[in-house]
This record gives C-alpha cells, structure tokens and sequence, in this order.
C-alpha cells in the first residue's frame, strides 16, 4: 500500500512536470507559482487518500488492518493541511508578484473575479478549523458525537477541491490529465459508496439485527447481546469490531464502534460497554427486541494474523473485550496480563478462568495503582520476562487505553519483540 501511495502522488506531480515548458520558469513569480501548482496537485491527492483510508470498504480493511489505516489518515492530516495552505499562499503570491500588485489586493482580485475560488478558500478554512479540532488535546475535551459531525464536513472539502481542480487547475486542462483526476476521484468516490452504503445496506438486509439483552458487568460496564438470521455466515472472527447503531429514539443518529467480547457463533454477538458518555450509559437500558444497524466487521486484530506458535494477550480497562474474545481462539499455552486497579473492577474473571482451564492458558491479573509496586514491576523488562519467559517467540496483542499500549510497546522493544509480531488495537476516536 506504501508503494501505491507514492508511485500515485509521483504520477500526480508529474502531470505538472509534462505540462510545464522547458526554461518556462524566469523569475520569483514563475517560480512561486510552479510551487504553488506542486503542492495544489500533492494536496489534492493526499486529501484523496485520506478520504479513501475512511471508506470502509471492506478490501481495503481487509488488506491494511483498520488500525494501520486510522493511523495513516491522522499522520496525513497534518500534511495534507500544509500542502493545501501552501498552495493557497504561494500561487497568490506568485501571481501577485505577477501582476505587481500586494498579496492582499491579489487575494481580492482571486475571490471576486476567479470561477470557483470561493469554493476553494472556503475549503481551505474548513481544512485549516479540522486540523486544529483533530489535535490531541482538543479532540479528547469534545464528546465522540460532535467530533464524528464536525469531521463529516471533510466531504465537502473533497467536493469543493474537485470543482475548483477541474474549472482552475491549469495542470489539468489536457485529456489525460483531467482523465486520471477524474477516475481518481470517481474510484474514492465508488469506495465510499460502497464501504458507507452498499455494504452496511446488504448485511443488515440479510442478518436483521436485534438486542436480545443485557447484562452487567464488573466495574461498571455492561454487556449487549444481539441475536439475528444466518449469524454463521456474517463472517466475523473473534478480535474484529462492528460500528453499531441502536434504532432508539436518541440513539438512532449515533454509530459507535465496539469490539466482540466473545467469538462470534450461531446464537448471538456479544459487545461489551464501558459507559463514559451520555450515549454509551443510555445504552445500558436498552429494550430487548431494539433494532440494530451494524457496518463490519472490520479490524485485523485477529488470531490468523500471528506469525508464532504462541501468544501473549496484554490488556487494560476495556481493552478486555477484544482480548477475551481472542483467547477462545488461540492455541494452548496462551499466556493472558490484565491490568485492573482492583479485584472488583475485572470484568469476565470467570470466563477467563474457565477459558484458561480450557485452553491450558496462563491467566495474571496485575492489580493496583499505577505507582504500586506491582504495575511498576511488571513494566520493565525483567517483570514481563518473569511472566513470559519466551516474549521474543510470542506473538503480542495489546489493547487498552492509549499510555498503556506506549508504556507496554516500550518495554516489548527493550525486550526485541519483532514489530511484526506486535498487534495493537488502541480504542480511542
């Protein structure tokens, strides 16, 4: 996926390198606006592919893992605003030293009299207002609903760059180039329409999807059983997620993402909760019998991903409920950490027992405060030795809140862990 990456956005740069005479470039002006025609054609694509990293469709979350592509789509989200803002400043720059006129009056001159531009520097600010709400700190004051709104309005960023590429983008002017911009954009386009309609469309047709019950759990989470037609054939594997919708009368305009907390089978699905907004509590009085709409599942945090013989599951908080499921399906001598902070706040000890009996599994629970002895022993080298002798022959799933998966993956690669065996599902939007 890299290579397509880059051999893409080479291929959409050199559009501009075919259509650019030899020695056309003289002076200040030609050279800032050759930049700025550079970084509009490398902006343009990166947003294309970080709008077709979210699509969801289902070969893409098959072959890069829906972790890999949210990890992804964050990292370009910097880059893409850079470009595009560059671009912005350099061609009006260029044509300003053009025209010999100030930035100011050429930015004017651009938005009263230009096709589309309006279009174009209102995409630009939506670009610039998201960026600013995706930084880490800001996005985790806002509560997942606003967030998930707000990040909708990168759609019609894509639409409004479309229109201002085909009217204004003079590097796009020839048959060819104005065909391969448009069967990227209609390939992003197809993909969202199928990973976002066609695809969620299609398995709640044939699987009728309903809540059965459910039931609480240790430390304050719960658990929602749904039942449905031909389970057997909905193709999920213990580790993978589904993004739910519950047809109530509040929550039918949310779609939240919750793992499996048990393998799927032919009666039921089980995900598990951990309350800590205003729609994730209210789901714990759910009616039995309430509709579901489900989009998956997606994830490659999964048992046939492991490159060893052996496991080791490393969980937190609600990072559990992935883990637990995975356990059903991993081979003997699997061996289990689960971090909690008190005896009362493990959820599915009695599962996991069991499990353990079942699968000759080794099963730690590592308890106390963070700064206990315990918890501190553990996250070094020597404590994670002691509880998994052959570390470096394991394959590693971690999956809780974001500093445990950093403290955990700083100690695996002090112990030399093959990143290929590390398997990372964080949950955090």
């Amino acid at each position: 996926m890299v290579l397509a990456f880059w051999g893409l956005l080479a291929a959409s740069v050199a559009l501009w390198w075919f259509n650019t005479p030899g020695q056309s470039i003289t002076d200040l002006a030609g050279a800032l606006t050759a930049a700025g025609r550079i970084t509009g054609m490398a902006g343009g694509f990166v947003l294309l592919a970080q709008v077709l990293m979210m699509s969801r469709v289902s070969w893409l979350e098959d072959w890069a893992g829906a972790h890999a592509l949210m990890t992804w789509h964050r990292q370009l989200g910097a880059t893409t605003v850079v470009l595009v803002v560059a671009h912005t400043v350099l061609i009006t720059e260029g044509y300003a030293l053009s025209g010999s006129v100030s930035f100011t009056s050429q930015t004017w001159t651009m938005l009263t009299t230009y096709e589309d531009m309006v279009g174009a520097f209102s995409a630009t600010g939506l670009l610039v207002a998201l960026a600013l709400l995706a930084v880490r700190s800001v996005r985790h004051r806002m509560r997942y609903e606003i967030w998930y709104v707000l990040h909708l309005t990168a759609y019609l960023v894509l639409l409004l760059g479309y229109g201002h590429q085909l009217t204004l983008g003079s590097d796009l002017q020839s048959p060819l180039a104005r065909g391969y911009w448009t069967v990227l954009y209609a390939l992003v386009i197809a993909c969202l329409a199928w990973g976002r309609v066609v695809e969620p469309l299609a398995l709640n047709l044939r699987h009728q999807l309903k809540v059965t019950a459910v039931v609480p759990e240790a430390g304050g989470m719960f658990s929602i059983y749904v039942q449905g037609r031909h389970l057997e054939k909905i193709g999920a594997r213990a580790g993978q997620f589904f993004r739910w919708r519950f047809l109530t009368r509040q929550g039918w305009l949310q779609s939240h993402p919750f793992s499996l907390s048990s393998a799927p089978n032919r009666q039921w699905l089980r995900l598990t909760v951990n309350p800590v907004g205003d729609h994730t509590s209210r789901l714990r009085s759910l009616s039995s019998g309430t509709r579901v709409l489900a989009e998956g599942p997606f994830g490659t945090f999964t048992a046939d991903r492991r490159h060893c013989p052996k496991a080791l599951l490393i969980a937190a908080g609600s990072g559990i409920a992935p883990i637990r499921a995975l356990l059903e399906q991993l081979p003997p001598r699997t061996v289990v950490i689960y971090r909690a902070r008190t005896e009362e706040e493990i959820v599915f000890r009695g599962e996991l027992d069991d499990l353990a009996v079942q699968r000759d599994a080794q099963t730690h629970y590592v308890l106390g405060r963070r700064e206990d002895a315990w918890p501190q022993s553990l996250f070094t080298p020597e404590g994670m030795r002691d509880l998994a002798p052959d570390i470096a022959d394991r394959d590693v799933y971690l999956c809780g809140p974001p500093g445990f998966i950093n403290t955990a993956l700083n100690v695996l690669r002090r112990l030399r862990v093959p990143d290929r065996q590390i398997h990372l599902d964080p949950f955090e939007f």
